[in-house]
């Protein structure tokens, strides 16, 4: 099995990205396109699904590593019985070749360095031919090439289907190794010089962290947090991924296994949020916009997920020669829940919309257009069932969240139409169906007798969604309808401190086996105690939460309590977004005891 999870650090270039591990393994990267066939695939398998090792001769795991300052420059060093050395890894941003350097630094004393590069094209499935030419390595298969340099020039050899190289380091000495994609049929790519990349690297990201106007008690956890979900924008268009794997298990052994690399809509209110609120409005206004050109089309098509450019068809099938991570099988690539029905998206993109022109953005045109035809179509579909919040692959409920969402819908085309008169909009129909709603929801989505909101009419089972009624402002956070709901929450979804979405005992979601705890859960619990006016608890939360980071600040979708290692896909926006909403929520003033 690859490292844990954990043990993985994001470079990337904001049009994909790779994981490193402790040993100086990259074990997954994807060219030239978050969504594209990894060339790296040990992540899914085992080494010989291709990776790229560089580290001291015979060693294990690095002594530490960390990023240059608040940048996604990664430095790892090795302190060995002969001396140190640090290997800085990065991708700068590209010009037009997606490029991946790792410069070797000797510290002091002298160390003996070795490299194997492995690549395996098609998600480890196709071995490249090899050849050299003028002072690079070139691998070609189909569509890809690789082309790897070192500066100054380290002889390599090739061994087992691999490229390798031994070399030594004394104190001051410097190796960079480039390793550049681009179309096989084009001509070699314009080269880059590794440490004038490396210098530019650390200046974007320190003029771009610098811009962050959070300024609370959490600034080092917001900002690294809003680093990754800059490096999970795929530049082009704005959209902003998942996460950049595919089928890391939310149970080890089992079938959770998903491909994360799509823009969800679910995402999109929190996601504005947060880049509004730490002040990034260009990377907003980009994902505004991304949202904007998704969901164009027919109401009545609108998806919960799209490519990074968009795209609707995201056809999903199975890798068998890969193994799985921790031989959770299958590997899935490509997501077949974009077909499903989820009615709380259509709260979602309102929502979205709705803030951001409460946050003084220029609003598109032909954007209210749009959101008026979703609610028509909207005022109609919402009394039908759908698989919900978590895309269960189970029969369709009438689950309590995208109701909820129904509602929030109704209630931002209501208040942009009384902020906006100007705007066209039959509010008296819209003001009807937001009461009908709200009606129905408190009447067949509320357990009297547990004094909670449960997962779906006529079910017994709780959702950590309903912890966001609050939020979404459905019900005050003192009301005692949500105060039993939070208490209810805790009570049964609650694994050591951390929420699960909902109890997998349930057969709501049609799948075998369970799941970790779902973080972006924990943090909206810990959301809706401090809107509750339980502060210290919600802050005690927040700080357990901020403990599962691994060394390098990231969070993956999931966490195992019993194991203590993270699960799911890595690194997950949904969690940093849920930090960042969490920290801000704890540093606002408003709601200070």
């Amino acid at each position: 099995m690859a490292q844990d999870i954990d043990d993985y650090a994001l470079i990337g270039d904001h049009q994909t990205a790779a994981l490193v591990g402790r040993d100086g393994s990259i074990d997954w990267l994807c060219l030239p396109r978050f969504d594209s066939a990894a060339c790296f695939a040990a992540l899914l398998g085992d080494d010989d699904n291709g990776h790229w090792r560089l580290a001291p001769k015979g060693a294990g795991a690095c002594t530490r590593r960390a990023y240059l300052d608040d940048s996604l420059v990664l430095e790892s060093v090795w302190e060995t019985g002969t001396g140190t050395v640090k290997v800085i890894d990065f991708m700068p941003q590209r010009d037009r070749a997606p490029d991946v350097i790792r410069i070797v630094e000797g510290v002091s004393g002298s160390v003996d360095m070795a490299g194997v590069l492995r690549l395996r094209f098609d998600y480890g499935h196709v071995i490249p031919w090899v050849r050299r030419t003028d002072g690079h390595r070139i691998a070609v298969a189909g569509p890809d090439s690789v082309w790897l340099r070192s500066e100054p020039e380290v002889h390599t050899y090739g061994k087992d289907f691999s490229t390798r190289s031994e070399f030594t380091v004394s104190a001051g000495d410097r190796v960079a190794f480039v390793l550049t994609w681009h179309p096989s049929h084009e001509p070699r790519p314009r080269l880059v010089d590794p440490y004038q990349a490396l210098r530019s690297s650390l200046d974007d990201w320190r003029a771009w962290s610098a811009r962050c106007r959070y300024r609370g008690p959490y600034r080092d956890a917001v900002v690294r947090s809003l680093i990754t979900l800059k490096a999970l924008t795929y530049e082009p268009t704005g959209g902003i991924v998942a996460a950049p794997t595919t089928s890391l298990p939310e149970r080890l052994g089992g079938v959770r296994n998903w491909d994360y690399r799509y823009c969800w809509l679910r995402d999109s209110t929190l996601t504005l949020n947060a880049l509004l609120s730490a002040g990034y409005r260009d990377e907003a206004a980009s994902w505004r916009d991304w949202l904007l050109r998704a969901i164009a089309g027919d109401p009545a098509e609108l998806q919960i997920m799209y490519g990074l450019g968009g795209e609707r068809r995201l056809p999903e099938h199975e890798l068998p020669w890969l193994e799985g991570y921790g031989h959770s099988a299958p590997v899935r690539v490509g997501n077949g829940a974009v077909t499903q029905r989820q009615h709380d998206v259509y709260g979602e993109v309102l929502d979205t919309f709705h803030l951001a022109r409460a946050h003084g953005m220029a609003p598109q045109p032909h954007a209210w257009k749009i959101q008026s035809a979703l609610m028509d179509f909207l005022e109609s579909a919402w009394q039908d069932p759908d698989e919900g919040l978590w895309e269960v692959r189970g029969p369709r409920r009438h689950f309590v969240h995208s109701k909820v969402m129904a509602w929030v819908a109704a209630d931002r085309a209501v208040r942009t139409i009384e902020a906006h008169p100007e705007l066209n909009g039959d509010t008296d129909r819209w003001r009807a169906m937001r009461d009908a709603v709200h009606r129905e929801v408190c009447e067949k989505g509320y357990d009297a007798s547990r004094n909670a909101f449960t997962q779906s009419y006529g079910s017994t089972a709780l959702d950590a969604a309903t912890l966001l009624i609050p939020r979404v402002g459905f019900l005050p956070a003192d009301d005692p309808r949500v105060l039993g709901t939070i208490d209810a929450v805790r009570r049964e979804l609650s694994h050591d401190g951390v929420i699960r979405r909902y109890s997998t005992d349930d057969t709501a979601d049609g799948l075998p086996g369970s799941e970790g705890a779902f973080l972006a859960c924990s943090f909206w619990l810990a959301d809706a105690l401090h809107l509750a006016g339980r502060r210290r608890e919600a802050s005690s939360l927040f700080e357990r939460l901020l403990s599962l980071r691994n060394d390098v600040g990231l969070l993956a979708e999931e966490y195992d309590p019993g194991a203590d290692r993270l699960l799911g896909n890595f690194p997950q926006a949904f969690s940093h977004v849920g930090l960042v909403g969490t920290a801000l929520t704890l540093s606002d003033p408003s709601q200070a005891d």
